[in-house]
């Protein structure tokens, strides 16, 4: 049973999530950064990054 209502979305973040949280999710996401080129010193462009 659960106590969200059903036109209710939940957005959690953060990592090390109870493996419950992943079983009882419609949508499981990880995102992990290989490679950025801000690394080169690009800096974040208007419009796009900011």
């Amino acid at each position: 049973m659960s106590l969200k209502p059903e036109n209710v979305e939940l957005v959690l973040t953060g990592r090390k999530v109870h493996p419950k949280i992943i079983e009882l999710a419609d949508l499981v996401t990880e995102m992990k950064e290989i490679k950025h080129y801000y690394q080169k010193g690009i800096i974040a462009r208007p419009g796009i990054e900011r």
